[in-house]
């Protein structure tokens, strides 16, 4: 592999790590409960499993992002009504007003991440 894919690769990942510690200390979000949010908005209710896909991560660590943002009352979980077994995730109140800030806030990308998006 190229050497300078590699430095690419973690001038990225730096960039994204310095995004996060930006909505924690802003939002009160990570990066993950962030999309999850605006997953949730675009969508209205999905399965653990489709915030998984959507969000491009494990099962495990959706179940994770999940549980996060249910206790920051965030997003509530939802029986199906045809399988009981079966939960649906959407936004709470809370969780509408937390993305709707979001979506309205001047976040500063940095320059790396600007070329990408």
């Amino acid at each position: 592999m190229d050497k300078q894919i590699i430095c690419r690769l973690r001038d990225i990942n730096r960039a994204i790590s310095e995004l996060e510690h930006h909505f924690l200390q802003k939002f009160e979000l990570n990066i993950n409960e962030a999309m999850l949010l605006c997953t949730l908005k675009e969508k209205s209710k999905l399965s653990s499993g489709a915030v998984a896909e959507a969000l491009g991560i494990t099962t495990s660590n959706a179940s994770k992002v999940i549980a996060s943002a249910e206790k920051k009352n965030l997003i509530s979980r939802n029986l199906c009504k045809e399988d009981k077994r079966q939960m649906f995730f959407s936004l709470t109140t809370m969780g509408k007003e937390k993305i709707e800030t979001l979506h309205h806030e001047k976040i500063a990308l940095p320059d790396i991440l600007k070329e990408i998006v």
